[in-house]
């Protein structure tokens, strides 16, 4: 998406999950990989340098504090102090809907955006925040390590038991590049919600079993006895005003999973879903 408004710079670790940056279309002609370390500054401030804008969308995920929080903020402070040196002229801070729930992924994701908005305050860069929910995606990668976690429990939910847990914001893989780079915009500011529903993980599992009879998902869950929470309430109406059009959240599912198939991760499935037979329970 980035590479379709010019040169792009990525800056990245040193892991095989990165590799499938270099078959991008595009990538041959405009696109420049730097390695280094968000925790290394001198690296970071050379890497960043001549850029016109800065997506930061990197981050640890992991529930251990020490692994997690610390090098978040750093990290972000380390970001948006490079930026404000090499005179960007806007940087998105990718959030998470995460950042408003309790775990220590979360508390990082929190204090890190925090983080973000002090430093870029003190410093005047130019900041806006996306927040992209769980996402069905549709661009998965040949490479198993190349996978995003989120796509990646479809085939795991076949195996495992349902835990009800919270009603989850859902959102598609595209929406969150649609939205960075629209957030870049001029006429953006503020943070930005990037979620087309809200669906219970009962009600998305439902989807699936319906969509592809075949595999085995569990349609119930364990504690299904408990009441579910309710519904989220929340608004995208800033991402519509950019231009940004959803796509439905069933349309989404199925097509993370015929890509899944299509890249081998999944068995094919010849079965041709009924879409009037799929109900999302308000």
């Amino acid at each position: 998406m980035v590479l379709k408004l010019g040169e792009a710079k990525v800056i990245f670790s040193d892991d095989p999950k990165n590799c499938h940056l270099r078959e991008i279309e595009g990538a041959k002609e405009r696109l420049t990989l730097c390695k280094t370390d968000l925790l290394d500054f001198s690296s970071l401030r050379e890497a960043i340098h001549g850029c016109d804008g800065v997506f930061h969308t990197a981050s640890p995920v992991t529930d251990d504090p020490e692994a997690m929080v610390e090098p978040a903020v750093r990290g972000t402070r380390n970001v948006i102090i490079a930026a404000a040196e090499g005179k960007v002229r806007r940087v998105v801070f990718t959030s998470s809907i995460g950042a408003d729930r309790a775990s220590w992924y979360c508390y990082g994701k929190a204090v890190a955006e925090q983080a973000a908005w002090d430093e870029a305050k003190e410093r005047r860069v130019d900041l806006a925040g996306g927040h992209p929910s769980t996402r069905a995606q549709t661009t998965v990668a040949a490479h198993p390590q190349c996978q995003h976690h989120s796509q990646s429990q479809v085939p795991q939910w076949r195996h495992e038991e349902l835990h009800q847990l919270d009603p989850g914001l859902r959102g598609r893989e595209g929406h969150g590049a649609s939205a960075h780079t629209g957030v870049r915009e001029p006429s953006a500011s503020g943070r930005y919600l990037c979620a087309e529903s809200v669906l219970h993980r009962g009600d998305l599992v439902e989807i699936l079993a319906k969509f592809f009879p075949e595999y085995p998902i569990p349609t119930k869950c364990k504690d299904e006895t408990k009441p579910r929470v309710k519904p989220y309430k929340f608004s995208n109406q800033k991402l519509k005003d950019l231009g940004l059009e959803f796509t439905p959240v069933k349309q989404s599912l199925y097509d993370t999973v015929e890509t899944l198939q299509e890249k081998g991760h999944l068995p094919i499935t010849t079965t041709q879903p009924d879409e009037s037979t799929i109900r999302i329970q308000s």
